[in-house]
């Protein structure tokens, strides 16, 4: 019996199935900084297989050995975010989506095939387009006869779909190209970063689309659309931007392993601005046990995560301040107070951070607050564009479709 519904009717469990996505999202985002924060990315060396074996027949044994186990774990799992996202997109998209999926899974076969005849420096790159064509194709292969969900959903979906897909590839590269030198560092460290900022964005991404797809969103839309013109909108999209930088900052230093370069706060080796001349470095690193060498950048870059962390909670401490304006229980006051939360959690688990001397659990818990921040503010950033389409337009009607700013996908 084939299923069939309007674009405008709420389903239920296509949101709950978006929700999933968001969660084991967000769930691979902090598997993806433990493995960076502990140095392990190169555990396993080779891709998409695993000590030459594929990748889901590796045995227990290995997997649970020491580095191997984070770094394979995030790859099982990013390969099950990959399979969810295909299908969310195929459901979200409705069957009129089952043409394209089938081409773009037919090229990506095709591609592998050619790949694995032109060069062996390609074969994994081969392999990841064989195995995700395959699953496109499966998706594509569903016949059940549902229609789209909102234009939104359909763009934020497909978005999605290619996103995951960039992800899975740089992911790869990450490993086969570790050994490239590429502007003074490795090619390993500059496709992890890639991967990493990437990985916010398409966080934000999917938990958007989750949003777009609640029984609440036209009423929160209207509620917006309804209320008197917000006098923070500035804040609100420069605190989105500075929580955006200040996870690029954080993720440059776990990959250059400068997370402990300062050992102490609010100063800095008892300065606000320390020396970095050799002798001072040298004198640093003396003091730490276990830390062969300290470099002046990574002094700089701890120091500028601090300042933006400051800028950053200032930012979104105005936002708060003029949400307060707003009246109880409006989406745009609601946002404002969550951020404020958040950010404060987020700031503290900073300090932690640094206090427990970069205790795993505590530094991954920092990584997935910070993944919560960027996603309230890209919401908050959302709902003042919603906003200001409405009193553009005139035309509250219009804001479904026209709601979701560019920016607020990428930060």
């Amino acid at each position: 019996m084939h299923t069939h519904s309007s674009p405008d009717q709420h389903r239920p469990w296509l949101f709950r199935y978006a929700v999933v996505v968001a969660l084991a999202t967000l769930g691979l985002v902090c598997i993806g900084g433990l493995v960076t924060s502990k140095g392990v990315g190169m555990a396993v060396p080779d891709w998409p297989t695993s000590f030459g074996y594929n990748m889901f027949a590796l045995p227990i044994s290995m997997w649970m050995t020491g580095g191997v186990f984070h770094e394979h774990t995030h790859r099982v799992w990013a390969s099950g975010v990959g399979l969810l996202v295909v299908f969310l997109t195929r459901w979200t998209a409705g069957h009129d989506a089952r043409k394209l999926l089938a081409r773009v899974g037919a090229v990506e076969i095709a591609a592998g095939l050619l790949l694995m005849r032109v060069n062996p420096l390609w074969k994994g790159e081969a392999h990841f387009l064989l195995g995700i064509g395959g699953v496109v194709l499966a998706a594509a292969a569903v016949g059940w006869k549902n229609a789209p969900a909102s234009r939104l959903s359909v763009r934020l979906a497909w978005a999605a779909f290619w996103l995951v897909q960039i992800q899975g590839s740089l992911g790869g590269l990450r490993v086969v190209l570790d050994s490239w030198a590429i502007g003074g560092t490795t090619g390993g460290v500059v496709f992890g970063m890639i991967h990493g900022c990437l990985g916010q964005v398409f966080f934000v991404l999917v938990s958007c689309l989750a949003m777009s797809l609640s029984r609440g969103y036209p009423r929160w839309i209207r509620d917006i659309g309804s209320s008197a013109r917000f006098a923070g909108s500035s804040w609100v999209f420069l605190g989105t931007c500075l929580v955006f930088g200040q996870l690029l900052l954080g993720l440059w230093m776990r990959h250059q392993h400068a997370g402990l370069a300062i050992p102490d706060l609010p100063l800095a080796y008892g300065q606000w601005w320390p020396r970095t001349d050799p002798e001072s470095l040298l004198r640093y690193a003396s003091r730490r046990e276990g830390i062969d060498a300290i470099t002046a950048l990574q002094i700089h870059m701890h120091l500028f995560h601090r300042i933006n962390a400051v800028l950053a909670v200032s930012a979104i401490a105005m936002a708060f301040r003029a949400s307060r304006r707003v009246p109880a229980g409006m989406p745009l006051r609601v946002l404002g107070t969550a951020w404020m939360h958040l950010v404060l959690v987020q700031f503290a688990l900073g300090l932690f951070t640094v206090i427990t001397d970069r205790a795993a659990d505590v530094a991954t818990a920092h990584v997935a607050v910070g993944s919560l921040t960027l996603a309230l503010g890209s919401w908050f950033s959302w709902a003042v564009r919603a906003q200001q389409a409405t009193r553009n337009a005139g035309v509250s009607e219009s804001l479904p479709e026209s709601g979701l700013p560019q920016s607020s996908a990428v930060g």
